[in-house]
């Protein structure tokens, strides 16, 4: 018997949120979660321990049909690219759990700690179906539905309800937008492939439609390619975020949970980049190419953009949450120089980001916790009565600004260099961002742990355990990923090789000092 992995994978946290519902006591509802995120981390490691990097593209699939009138089917598989977020998600939810161990039982008018949780494993089930998802139609489903359970993690466990539900609001109501335009190219997807000869009948198989595409197949006036990649385009560009349609973010990463804040940034707008790789390359190659010197542009705006508004923060997680929207400026640059360097760099800044965004914002959290408050002035010489937290503080903020040694610096490093190689200048000005994070986080260090200790500081806890068990997993993560990225970077290579392949973009010849080829 053939176990399907797959299946398994995303039914696991749905199924399991629906359990811990039912679970009687609050702490056992606690337990039963976190089993049930640890049991979707052990599927992910038979997962990585049985997936090929040189063998097929997609491994593991699953094809069954679905609703066969409308050319949808449920089919599953996975790739190097999306493998690498799997693991990302299946790592942090269970870290994200215990770190929210309390936060049910400390919001506004206490909340249900059991909806909490199972809203919590139902964002990583669904996160998970749109990695996994090769029918159009099954990963638009997962991409909306998933705006549901986070809309009630920001909106109902905030400290300030009345904040927290402006922010969520906002949050859907940009989501939503960007979905429905979505769903406007799927269905203009189904009708050219109803009637191109290339099918027998409207498909919304990936794998099918991308093939046709690849072999010139696929005949369709260009302007309507050019709409329908502007559909998907503009949903991806909203979830990841893109400047400028990034306005939701800081409020809903401010009023949520740190723990839900950091399932939004570092695992489902993860989606977002992810969707531009997938769908709008390979699905449009033309129109990403036609398109791709405004979207790199409003990339670079983005991450000087991010990076220079962070400086200004006065409010430490708001000044976090900035720093993401300059992060994913140079993922979505790196996806659109389509560059070997470039995907590369940009998938392994998507795992690199959520692990040392997870860091700070966590740490940041705990810290918020103690004092009761988020302004930067409140802080001072905090490292002389909690070291550790300091010190962990210290490390996933350098990590924040890639510094060596630590994970994001290759995926930064190999963002540039892609860059480089098509847009030199925009290479140059998205540099610049590396002398903007150095600001916003050693000023932001000096401010909070550094000097007397304040007023009010005095008796600042240091880290517990619960919260150690927390931070010291992703500490190690950013010193292995950036010690020996290898691993990594095995499995994400050949499937960035086929995505380039599969949309004829070779990577640029090196020129010598005169211009010419060597």
């Amino acid at each position: 018997m053939v176990i399907p992995w797959l299946s398994v994978l995303w039914a696991a946290p749905i199924i399991g949120a629906g359990v811990v519902m039912l679970m009687p006591r609050r702490a056992l509802a606690k337990w039963v979660a976190l089993a049930v995120s640890l049991l979707a981390l052990g599927v992910t490691v038979v997962i990585a321990a049985g997936f090929d990097p040189g063998g097929e593209q997609y491994q593991f699939v699953e094809s069954r049909r679905w609703i066969p009138s409308f050319g949808t089917g449920y089919i599953l598989g996975v790739d190097g690219i999306a493998l690498a977020l799997i693991v990302l998600t299946a790592v942090l939810v269970p870290l994200l759990i215990v770190a929210g161990w309390n936060d049910a039982d400390n919001a506004a008018q206490r909340r249900s700690v059991h909806t909490y949780l199972a809203l919590t494993l139902a964002v990583e089930g669904m996160v998970f179906m749109s990695l996994i998802a090769l029918d159009i139609l099954l990963f638009y489903v997962f991409f909306e539905a998933m705006l549901i359970p986070m809309y009630f993690l920001i909106g109902g466990f905030g400290a300030d309800r009345v904040a927290s539900s402006k922010a969520a609001v906002k949050f859907l109501l940009y989501n939503l937008f960007g979905g429905l335009i979505m769903l406007a190219a799927v269905i203009g997807l189904y009708v050219t492939t109803a009637g191109s000869d290339a099918f027998g009948s409207g498909t919304f198989d990936f794998r099918a439609i991308v093939a046709a595409v690849a072999a010139g197949d696929f005949a369709v006036n260009p302007a309507v390619l050019n709409l329908m990649f502007a559909g998907f385009m503009f949903a991806f560009a909203v979830k990841a975020p893109l400047w400028p349609l990034h306005r939701w973010l800081p409020d809903a990463a401010v009023e949520a949970t740190p723990a839900s804040a950091v399932l939004m940034m570092a695992v489902m707008d993860k989606v977002g980049t992810f969707g531009m790789l997938r769908y709008c390359l390979q699905l449009f190659p033309d129109a990403a190419t036609l398109f791709r010197p405004l979207i790199i542009t409003l990339a670079v705006v983005g991450i000087i953009y991010g990076a220079v508004v962070a400086i200004g923060q006065t409010d430490v997680m708001r000044l976090i949450a900035y720093t993401s929207i300059s992060h994913f400026g140079f993922i979505i640059l790196g996806i659109f120089v389509m560059t070997t360097q470039g995907q590369s760099g940009s998938t392994l800044y998507m795992v690199n980001h959520g692990i040392s965004t997870a860091a700070l914002f966590l740490i940041a959290g705990f810290l918020v916790s103690r004092r009761g408050s988020r302004l930067i002035a409140a802080y001072g010489g905090v490292q002389k009565v909690a070291p550790v937290l300091a010190g962990t503080f210290l490390v996933a903020g350098l990590a924040t600004l890639s510094l060596p040694g630590l994970a994001p610096f290759i995926s930064e490093f190999l963002v540039l260099i892609g860059t480089f190689t098509r847009y030199p200048v925009l290479a140059v000005l998205a540099a610049t961002a590396l002398v903007l994070s150095a600001i916003y986080v050693l000023w932001l260090y000096q401010r909070i742990m550094t000097g007397p200790v304040r007023e009010g500081n005095e008796r600042l806890r240091d880290l517990v355990p619960r919260e150690l068990a927390v931070v010291t997993p992703l500490i190690v993560l950013l010193l292995v990923l950036g010690i020996y990225p290898k691993p990594a970077l095995d499995v994400i290579d050949p499937a960035v090789g086929h995505t380039l392949t599969t949309i004829d973009q070779p990577d640029p010849a090196p020129t010598l000092a005169d211009g010419n080829a060597p």
